[in-house]
């Protein structure tokens, strides 16, 4: 481009080149000149009704794609409400680019309107963040932002742009290349020591293979499969690796720790040879940290060295990316699979049936009444409908807990969830983001009460663009997993977790344009469910659950992880 155009127009050509369709944001009045660019522009602006749903709209665009998402903010209370969800990006290794304004460069520092140090503010909730000082280098720090956002080990990027720096004027000349001297990503794995793993690997009597969100995020659930495969190892997802391996394979035992299955927490507890792959030995997995997998050798594949011994030290550390690791690690796994099956076969055969033994001894089953609607019953219905080709995504709670255990994802991609972080809020603009991500995708949104009123005014997003979005609410007219707690270990003293007051699903719903109802009895799920994915637009469905139903099998805060409750204590009969 030979002419003059604006910073604004400029930042806009670099998210064409970096193969941006759509940006989630909300105006104000320093990104004015940001906003006069989209208006004929390409790209698509989606307008939420909150900055922080703009980052977990971005953060459920790039979790059901794999590419990065943007979000966009002004200054002042814009750029701060948008802090939840870039820590919630980070706890969770999210690629999010986000583009907030400043005031003009000759006010900084002078407590101007809606100035905020967003700079200051968001160093440590970011991978890596920016302040613009000029227009000359703006194309270099925004592509440099997608650089680092996509590369090694994912994040969320900040970009702070000053009002005369959108408004500027000059010549734009493409980046065609990124120089990070200081930025190192390990990519390839050390040879000898995937090598040395392969052989570790036939060498086990009782291995397990622990693969989490990493898988998700390098692309390399087919190489997982097939290491399962070739292998015939028993295999673990945690919450944020949901759908790595089809929940349907006969290999796949379940998601491990706080609210893991059994079968999956007793093979973690007697493994021999524990394969990390992708994880972060993050403490809702381990429990005691002590007494986690006390048996076991450890390979451990991540491409962030500083997971590498964090939490717990590695026999066999390998830094690299996940994908590419594996495909040199089957390789060899296949070269020695001939000379080196037959040892110890007949221990990892028996190993497979105590691993089959204890999903039988206590399988998770969902609990069904006819007189209240189970928790458990609710989200196998919506397993059911989904087939395991749905994106689900959820808040924060017991729905989340359950979600996990029930649902079984055929691929990566489609469980959208706020792990790490936590977050209440999450689950409906996540599902924002994920629908304009994958308009082809049948969307639940499956939020808890609590969740979902944190995020009622992205009713009005999901309605403006006619999202077909299926928002089923969880309603157990408590804060669940806190009321659970405060019941488990707090001799019931339930305090500040009632939620009484919940609108009229029917009416709420009407308010903006799309259909709604609430429904109590067990007969009535399985057709209501039905009846919301059938409508093609929006849906509003309150299901009232039975409000004390808890969340099992669980390990008590500071327990082991083989330490689990199964059930609720059952009362002692008075002779």
């Amino acid at each position: 481009m030979s002419n003059l155009i604006s910073g604004a127009k400029m930042l806009l050509e670099c998210l064409v080149r970096e193969g941006v369709d759509c940006v989630f944001g909300y105006p104000g009045g320093v990104t004015l000149p940001l906003y006069d660019a989209m208006y004929d522009h390409p790209i698509r602006h989606v307008l939420v009704r909150h900055e922080e749903n703009a980052a977990f709209a971005a953060e459920g665009y790039a979790r059901a794609t794999g590419r990065v998402g943007v979000c966009c903010a002004t200054s002042g209370p814009g750029a701060t409400n948008l802090i939840t969800g870039l820590v919630d990006a980070l706890m969770d290794s999210i690629p999010v680019v986000a583009l907030t304004g400043q005031v003009s460069s000759k006010l900084i520092g002078s407590d101007a309107f809606q100035e905020a140090d967003t700079f200051g503010i968001t160093r440590s909730c970011t991978k890596h963040n920016f302040m613009v000082k000029n227009l000359a280098e703006l194309p270099q720090v925004i592509h440099e932002a997608f650089y680092i956002a996509a590369s090694g080990r994912p994040g969320p990027v900040l970009v702070d742009v000053p009002k005369d720096v959108f408004q500027g004027q000059a010549h734009y000349a493409p980046v065609n290349a990124i120089h990070l001297p200081g930025y190192k990503v390990y990519t390839e794995g050390h040879s000898g020591q995937i090598r040395r793993a392969a052989t570790t690997m036939w060498e086990a009597e009782r291995p397990l293979i622990y693969a989490g969100g990493g898988i998700v995020l390098g692309k390399a659930a087919p190489e997982l499969r097939e290491l399962v495969e070739l292998t015939n190892f028993p295999a673990v997802c945690t919450l944020m690796g949901l759908g790595s391996l089809p929940g349907d394979h006969p290999n796949f035992i379940s998601m491990p720790g706080m609210h893991g299955s059994y079968a999956s927490n007793m093979a973690m507890t007697h493994t021999d040879l524990l394969i990390a792959l992708g994880v972060r030995f993050d403490d809702r997995v381990t429990g005691r940290l002590a007494a986690f997998a006390p048996h076991a050798r450890v390979i451990h594949v991540d491409i962030d060295p500083a997971e590498i011994g964090k939490n717990r030290a590695p026999d066999i550390p390998i830094v690299g990316d996940i994908k590419r690791v594996l495909t040199k690690l089957n390789k060899i796994v296949a070269e020695l699979k001939p000379a080196a099956a037959g040892r110890n076969a007949a221990a990892r055969q028996a190993w497979q049936e105590q691993v089959r033994a204890w999903k039988e001894e206590h399988p998770l089953t969902p609990a069904i009444s006819t007189t209240e609607i189970k928790p458990q019953h609710l989200v196998s219905e919506i397993d059911r409908l989904s087939n395991g080709q749905a994106i689900v995504t959820s808040d924060v709670g017991q729905h989340q807990m359950w979600a996990a255990q029930f649902i079984r994802f055929s691929e990566p991609n489609l469980w959208i969830n706020s792990g790490g972080l936590g977050a209440m809020g999450f689950g409906l603009p996540a599902a924002i983001g994920a629908q304009f991500a994958r308009p082809d995708k049948l969307v639940f949104s499956l939020v808890g009460d609590g969740g979902f009123q944190m995020s009622i005014p992205e009713l009005a997003t999901i309605a403006n663009y006619g999202l077909p979005v299926k928002i089923v609410v969880m309603n157990n007219g408590y804060l669940g997993m806190v009321r659970q707690w405060q019941e488990l270990f707090y001799n019931n003293r339930l305090c500040a977790v009632e939620l009484d007051c919940f609108p009229d699903a029917e009416l709420l719903a009407r308010a903006y344009g799309f259909k709604g109802r609430t429904i109590d009895k067990p007969a009535e799920l399985a057709p209501a469910l039905e009846e919301a994915v059938k409508e093609p637009g929006p849906y509003l469905l309150n299901v009232k659950v039975a409000p004390y139903e808890n969340v099992y099998p669980m390990v008590p805060a500071g327990g082991a992880i083989h330490e689990m409750v199964l059930a609720p204590p059952q009362p002692v009969a008075v002779a």
